[in-house]
């Protein structure tokens, strides 16, 4: 059973920076796309990065681009998520996931994705 881990979330404030890791166990890391989603309370889940499983190819929401940076080690089994100039409205629960077959990047749905981790939380001050 896939097992994910999200850490490295926390307080900042406004134009701040934080990166976010995420490690994985108990699956072939290195042959899936993997994808960052947040939600903040009272809204869905939504998309915000993903990569290929080669690391050739990054997707981003409109509001990432720009601002944050998606990167992978597949020696390390490790998803990491680089935030820049954090602003308030992307305080959310952010969270890790793997597609459920291949080419699932692009679209950043979060039902093409699962096994879930627990989340860390980001939140950024005004």
């Amino acid at each position: 059973q896939a097992q994910l881990m999200e850490s490295g979330g926390g307080l900042v404030q406004a134009g701040g920076s934080l990166r976010l890791s995420c490690t994985a166990s108990e699956f072939p890391f290195h042959a899936y796309d993997m994808g960052w989603f947040r939600q903040a309370p009272g809204k869905e889940r939504e998309g915000v990065s993903c990569i290929t499983w080669n690391g050739v190819s990054a997707y981003y929401t409109n509001s990432a681009k720009g601002r944050f940076t998606i990167s992978r080690d597949n020696g390390k089994n490790t998803l990491y998520l680089q935030m820049n100039g954090l602003k308030p409205e992307d305080t959310a629960m952010y969270y890790c996931a793997r597609g459920r077959g291949p080419g699932k990047c692009p679209g950043l749905r979060t039902d093409e994705f699962g096994d879930w981790g627990q989340g860390t939380q980001v939140t950024v001050s005004s």
